[in-house]
Parts: C-alpha cells; sequence; structure tokens
C-alpha cells in the first residue's frame, strides 16, 4: 500500500478563542471564520498543502485530529475496525467530500478524508 498524506490538522479543544490566538500569534497560521450548513468552523491557513482547522467541544484535554486522504472512505473505515479501530463517526458526507473518525488504544484517533472530485 502506498503512503497516504496528511491532507488536514483539526484541533479540537474546549477554547476556541485562546487557540485561536496562540496559533495565531506563535505560528502566523491565519484563522478564518467559515459558515457552514452544519454550523461555523475555523479555518486555518497552515502553509503549502497542509490545511487545519479548530473546532471548539466539550473534549477533557485538546486533541490534534490528522486527516489521511483516501481513495474509499468506507472501504478504509472497514479496513480500520477489521483491524480492532473503534469507529467513532461512520462514513458522512460534508461540502467538500466524506470523512470518518476511527480510535485505537495504541494509535489514538486518526479521520479518513475522501474529497469529491
Amino acid at each position: 500500500m502506498p503512503p497516504r498524506p496528511i491532507v488536514h490538522l483539526e484541533l479540537h479543544t474546549g477554547d476556541l478563542r485562546a487557540a485561536r490566538t496562540l496559533y495565531a500569534e506563535l505560528c502566523g497560521w491565519r484563522p478564518e471564520h467559515v459558515e457552514t450548513r452544519h454550523g461555523s468552523y475555523l479555518a486555518l491557513e497552515m502553509g503549502r498543502a497542509l490545511g487545519g482547522g479548530i473546532v471548539e467541544c466539550a473534549t477533557r484535554r485538546p486533541v490534534w485530529l490528522p486527516y489521511v486522504e483516501v481513495a474509499d472512505v468506507a472501504a478504509a473505515t472497514e479496513r480500520a475496525r477489521v483491524l480492532g479501530a473503534a469507529v467513532r463517526l461512520e462514513p458522512r458526507e460534508g461540502p467538500a467530500g466524506w470523512r470518518s473518525v476511527v480510535a485505537t488504544g495504541a494509535g489514538g484517533e486518526l479521520a479518513f478524508w475522501q474529497p469529491k472530485r
């Protein structure tokens, strides 16, 4: 299997405002507020080909969620399940593509991303 690239990095935090300020000042990542039909999102311009964002949610501690691009999000999710991962978010469609989230005790959480072509 060829290596799959990380194409998006998303921070889940309980304090969006503080995280936005920190990364803008520390790394120069420019935030952009985006409205979607599913709610709002804070996108981050991280440079080069990697996109990012911040989601405010009820989390015990801030955690980064890498998005790995795959050809078929349903197949990748099922493969993870067969390998012992718990599926946190079944494949679902969004405005720009499909995603799912899986988790393992040893490997943490990982999102699969299939962009619309």
